[in-house]
């Protein structure tokens, strides 16, 4: 059944921007049951994006204002330079029963408070891709006049596309780096894993389908047995064995120092971005 909003009237969920990110979470409520398509109404400038919502049944419009005035829990999910004026364009509908969650990289908690009215409840949530198969890694942090229960209803409503924690604002542009940009990072080591059977013989379909369930089932038994890294890896490791042999490889190559710095250089241009 659908999470009920204010009294016993259903949940309505308002989408500003429709790109891939805001299909995914809506994706995600749906499918788990958590807000009905029929109560999400999402909007964007052309039906390019909408029609992926509609194609969910969900209800679309190209007025912004229309969003806020059918929904109590609004996600912002436009590019990060056109927000700015989508504030100051929604603002005039903005009232004190809005919960109003951007999913913008870079832009501030302190940004989207000064562009909206002076006690609007305001989170913010970073999110990553594999959202869109409900196993997105996800944090928010709360604005200054957002509560515990507006925080406990996202939490409880991002539940269903991954996992959520609420952190402090200034891990926000830490996490773009690790699991924003971390999808991209992880991709590009699935891939080379898979090249490298590729050089030694085996079928490059073959190749990268193992690669990719070695990943996942390796991130299963790090979150199942919430053992560090390095245990698990000690476990692979035999004496005088082949995975020795191939991680003296990956440190002569540098991986560890290099995927670091991906993180570090990924965490410090979402700084910029944000004019930290």
């Amino acid at each position: 059944m659908a999470a009920a909003g204010q009294g016993m009237d259903p949940l309505r969920v308002g989408f500003v921007g429709a790109g891939r990110m805001a299909e995914a979470i809506a994706q995600g409520f749906i499918r788990a049951g958590k807000v009905e398509a029929q109560h999400i109404l999402a909007s964007a400038p052309t039906d390019r994006n909408l029609s992926h919502f509609r194609a969910l049944g969900c209800r679309t419009t190209h007025s912004n204002q229309e969003v806020l005035q059918n929904c109590f829990l609004v996600f912002f999910a436009t590019k990060p330079h056109v927000l700015p004026a989508v504030l100051a364009e929604v603002a005039p509908v903005v009232t004190a029963e809005h919960i109003l969650v951007s999913v913008a990289a870079g832009v501030s908690l302190s940004t989207l408070e000064e562009l909206l009215p002076p006690t609007a409840r305001v989170l913010r949530v970073s999110p990553n891709l594999p959202c869109m198969v409900q196993e997105g890694a996800m944090v928010m942090a709360r604005g200054r006049h957002a509560g515990s229960s507006e925080a406990t209803l996202l939490q409880t409503l991002l539940e269903a596309c991954g996992q959520c924690e609420e952190v402090p604002e200034a891990h926000v542009d830490i996490h773009t780096g690790l699991s924003g940009s971390g999808v991209a990072f992880v991709c590009a080591f699935s891939e080379a894993l898979a090249e490298g059977a590729i050089k030694m013989g085996m079928p490059g379909g073959l190749a990268h389908r193992i690669a990719a369930q070695t990943l996942l089932g390796t991130a299963k038994m790090l979150q199942q047995k919430g053992q560090h890294p390095a245990q698990l890896r000690t476990d692979v490791c035999t004496p005088g064995g082949t995975t020795i042999y191939g991680l003296h490889a990956l440190e002569q190559g540098g991986l560890r120092a290099a995927t670091m710095s991906a993180v570090e250089a990924a965490t410090c241009r979402a700084r910029e971005l944000s004019g930290k």
